[in-house]
C-alpha cells in the first residue's frame, strides 16, 4: 500500500536554521518518495558530511550517513551490491563538488542507477560560511573577510562532461517542481544528478529568497521579475531520443550552453536525459551473467559464524 508524504518523516529533531532551503529539499523528496510508492525498506538515503548530511536522519527509510565527500562511493556500492534498492545520495556542493569532485566525475563515468541531489548554497554552511565551489569569482558573503578569489565550479555543466545521463536543476522554494523533478530523476534507468538551488539565510547574503525572487528587478509598475525561469515552460526540448551522435552532441551542446545562464535569469529544469546508455548493470551483466539472480547481497558470506571464504590455499602459498 503507497503510503503518505508524512509516513516518511521521522522524530528525529530537526536543528537547521529557520528558513533553510534544506527544510523545502528534505520535503520534496518525502513527497516524491510517496508519490512513486516506494517500499521504505528497499529504500536507502544516503548523505555526506555538512548541514545536508542530516538528510537521511530525516527520512523514514534505511539512512546511511557517511564520509566527507564520500558518499557517492557509499550509495553505488550498495546500489551494485543490492539492485532491487531505490538508491538516492544528497550532499551539499562543499561536500559533492570539493573534498567529492574526483568521485562525481567517476561517478558520472558507470551509469549506476541512482540520483546524486546537490544541495547548492554557495557556502559551507556547518562550519561558519566558508566560500564553497560553487560560490562565484569575486563575490563576497558576509562570512568571507574579503571576495572570494577562485572561480566557481558549474556542477551542470561538470555533470554533463562527466557522463550523468539525467542532468537537472530545482529550487529548494518551489518545492512541487522539484518534487517532480526528483520523480523523474529516481524512475530515470541510469544515474542522475539534481542541483538544487537554495538560499542560506545565515551565512550567504547574496544569493536569498528576495535576490531569486527578483526583489532587486522591479519594473516600473513595481513587480518583481523572478530570477528563476522553467526550462520546461520555454519549449526546451532535454531528451535524446535516437541516440545518434549527432543528436547526443546537439543535445550536449544545448545543455551546457544553458549551464552558463546566470544572474539575471536562471533556467531550472531538466537539461539534458539520455536513457540509451548502457546502465553500468548490463556492463556487470556482460561480465557475469548471473549477476543479477545472485547479487553481493543475496549471496552468503558466512556459515555458523564463519567465512565462508577459505583462503588457507592462498596463505600457504605465501609462506616462506
Amino acid at each position: 500500500m503507497a503510503l503518505k508524504p508524512a509516513e516518511f518523516k521521522t522524530d528525529v529533531h530537526n536543528d537547521w536554521c529557520p528558513g533553510c532551503g534544506d527544510f523545502g529539499i528534505v520535503n520534496a523528496i518525502q513527497m516524491a518518495l510517496a508519490d512513486m510508492g516506494v517500499q521504505r525498506d528497499k529504500t536507502a538515503i544516503f548523505s555526506g558530511i555538512g548541514c545536508s548530511g542530516k538528510t537521511s536522519h530525516y527520512i523514514n527509510t534505511y539512512g546511511v550517513h557517511t564520509l566527507h565527500g564520500r558518499v557517492l562511493t557509499f550509495a553505488q556500492g550498495a546500489k551494485i551490491a543490492n539492485p532491487e534498492m531505490t538508491i538516492v545520495a544528497v550532499g551539499g556542493d562543499g561536500d559533492g563538488l570539493g573534498i567529492g569532485a574526483g568521485h562525481f566525475v567517476a561517478a558520472g563515468r558507470r551509469n549506476v542507477n541512482m540520483t546524486y541531489i546537490i544541495f547548492d548554497n554557495g557556502v559551507y554552511g556547518l562550519t561558519k560560511g566558508q566560500a564553497s565551489p560553487t560560490l562565484k569569482l569575486g563575490e563576497k558573503t558576509k562570512s568571507l573577510p574579503s571576495p572570494n578569489t577562485n572561480s566557481n565550479v558549474n556542477p551542470i555543466g561538470l555533470a554533463i562532461a562527466s557522463g550523468f545521463t539525467f542532468v537537472a536543476r530545482g529550487y529548494s522554494y518551489d518545492i512541487r517542481h522539484l518534487k517532480d523533478l526528483i520523480v523523474q530523476a529516481v524512475k530515470h534507468p541510469g544515474l542522475s544528478f539534481l542541483d538544487v538551488l537554495q538560499p542560506c539565510p545565515t551565512y550567504n547574503d547574496l544569493n536569498t529568497r528576495d535576490w531569486y525572487a527578483g526583489a532587486d528587478l522591479m519594473d516600473e509598475a513595481q513587480k518583481r521579475h523572478s530570477r528563476i525561469y522553467k526550462l520546461e515552460e520555454t519549449g526546451y526540448e532535454p531528451t535524446v531520443h535516437y541516440d545518434s551522435e549527432i543528436e547526443i552532441n546537439e543535445k550536449l551542446s544545448q545543455a551546457l550552453i544553458k549551464s552558463l545562464e546566470w544572474g539575471n535569469k536562471i533556467p531550472i529544469g531538466v537539461f539534458y536525459k539520455n536513457e540509451n546508455t548502457t546502465p553500468y548493470t548490463k556492463r556487470l551483466q556482460d561480465k557475469i551473467p548471473n549477476y543479477l539472480e545472485n547479487p553481493p547481497a543475496k549471496q552468503n558470506v558466512s556459515k555458523n559464524g564463519h567465512s565462508n571464504t577459505d583462503i588457507s590455499k592462498i596463505l600457504d602459498s605465501l609462506e616462506v
